[in-house]
């Protein structure tokens, strides 16, 4: 039996976990984001506490930054300004006595895909996370590719147009486009807004254009995305097809490429029970 994190700017979730499925209802809080150090631990330990520990082999915690994986150290979390080095691992496994693994959200994602949902089929495959941020866990023959310092997958960082492709990717494209947020953005294009339409449109286009530099960099037999934003894809999702057809130099590639949507829920979750 574990216990699972998932750590975001916006809030902590975490649930109790067998090797086959969960056992108790996620748990969920409003991450003190602008908090100290201090403050964010004391979130994920209290979570942690709200679950009984009996039994408990391991504690999973999946983060929204680059992290030494081997130490259990988290790095520059964007969305919490305080965290600029914690020591999550040793902190986590000291204070509960419980071996604690912890890694990046976006590997987590992939991991939850390839045990519980569409990567299970695939050898090779790009998770992706469209959310505040841009992020992607990297299967290789069916092993979680981490890279020498365990930055592999960083694909948002790749410069694109005027800044990166996480800018033109993620809810930070809709920030700079629009007053309203995701959600709203959504609610608004269904009802037939044709400024959210637009937005939407464009966003689709850009994400294109990162799954064309992900198939010239990876050739991966598929590319499952997910995140809170992936839940408007219908709106975007078109524009993604015509963007690949009509930029990509490799026809033979997009016969065979398995391009999908996740229909798993909580794979962060998920996937940081698998963490080894």
């Amino acid at each position: 039996m574990k216990i699972v994190i998932d750590l975001g700017g916006t809030s902590i979730r975490a649930m109790r976990i067998s090797d086959t499925k969960f056992v108790e209802n996620i748990k969920k809080i409003r991450c003190h984001s602008n908090g100290t150090v201090d403050d964010v631990i004391a979130q994920i330990e209290s979570l942690i506490e709200s679950f009984s520990t009996e039994g408990i082999s391991q504690i999973g915690i999946a983060v929204p930054s680059v992290v030494d994986v081997h130490k259990g150290i988290v790095y520059d979390v964007t969305n919490i300004p305080s965290w600029h080095e914690v020591h999550l691992k040793d902190i986590i496994q000291q204070h509960f006595g419980i071996e604690t693994l912890v890694d990046n959200d976006a590997n987590c994602f992939a991991l939850g895909e390839q045990y519980y949902g569409e990567g299970k089929d695939f050898n090779n495959f790009i998770g992706i996370t469209l959310g505040t941020g841009l992020g992607s866990g990297i299967v290789i023959n069916k092993q979680l590719y981490r890279g020498s310092n365990a930055d592999a997958g960083e694909i948002g960082a790749l410069p694109y147009l005027d800044s990166d492709f996480e800018h033109y990717t993620s809810s930070l494209f809709l920030a700079r486009r629009s007053t309203m947020a995701g959600e709203q953005l959504t609610k608004a294009a269904v009802k037939g807004d044709a400024s959210a339409l637009s937005i939407w449109h464009e966003f689709g286009k850009h994400l294109g254009h990162l799954l064309q530099a992900v198939l010239l960099t990876y050739d991966p037999e598929a590319i499952i995305l997910g995140g809170g934003l992936s839940n408007a894809a219908f709106l975007y999702e078109s524009e993604i097809k015509k963007s690949l057809v009509n930029g990509f130099p490799y026809t033979n590639t997009l016969k065979h490429i398995h391009i999908t949507f996740t229909k798993l829920q909580n794979a962060n979750l998920l996937g940081a029970s698998k963490l080894r």
